[in-house]
C-alpha cells in the first residue's frame, strides 16, 4: 500500500515538473502560479500523510 502511494507521489511530482517545463517565464499569469502552489501543497499533503504511515 505504502508502495502504491509513493509511487502516486512520484507520478505528481513527474507531472509538475512537466507543468513547470511548459511554462513561458514572460507569459505566466497568477492562474498558472496559483496551479502550481496547489500541486505543491497536494504534494506536501501526500509527503506528511506518507510520513504519518512510516512512523
Amino acid at each position: 500500500m505504502t508502495e502504491d502511494k509513493m509511487s502516486l507521489l512520484h507520478q505528481r511530482m513527474d507531472h509538475l515538473m512537466t507543468v513547470l517545463d511548459s511554462i513561458d517565464p514572460e507569459k505566466a499569469g497568477v492562474d498558472e502560479i496559483d496551479r502550481i502552489i496547489a500541486m505543491l501543497d497536494e504534494i506536501e499533503t501526500k509527503c506528511r500523510q506518507l510520513r504519518e504511515i512510516n512512523n
